[in-house]
């Protein structure tokens, strides 16, 4: 098994990268394109608990301001092979002291490329 390739490491990191920028941007389409198109996609959110990509969409459409600012503080990825990965960040949102966690698996599809087939976000303590 090949561990953390440079080449896949790269993929996922721009692809953390965009997936950043399309949250921040509220972009919907970009957003939804990032998610495994299945039905046993899966999100869970900080109050929510999504169950496939309808729901995830769903989710998304009724946030009418998008997910609040925040900074990513720390991120790491480990790949596994060229086709499994996983994303770990925390954040920091904007007026908050408390630290976010994010975690998304990734897998590469046949069909689909790099999908985030799992995924959970949490807030957790308040910073020192």
């Amino acid at each position: 098994m090949i561990v953390d390739d440079r080449d896949t490491l790269a993929e996922l990191t721009a692809l953390s990268d965009a997936y950043e920028a399309a949250l921040a941007a509220n972009d919907l389409d970009r957003l939804d394109r990032f998610f495994w198109e299945a039905d046993t996609a899966l999100r869970y959110g900080v109050g929510e608990a999504l169950y496939g990509i309808e729901a995830i969409r769903e989710f998304r459409r009724q946030r009418t301001n998008g997910s609040p600012p925040r900074q990513v503080i720390r991120r790491t990825i480990n790949c596994f092979d060229t086709t499994f990965a996983v994303v770990n960040l925390e954040f920091l949102r904007t007026g908050s002291t408390r630290i976010g966690r994010q975690s998304q698996t990734w897998v590469r599809l046949p069909d689909q490329g790099w999908r985030i087939v799992a995924a959970h976000v949490s807030l957790a303590t308040e910073t020192a």
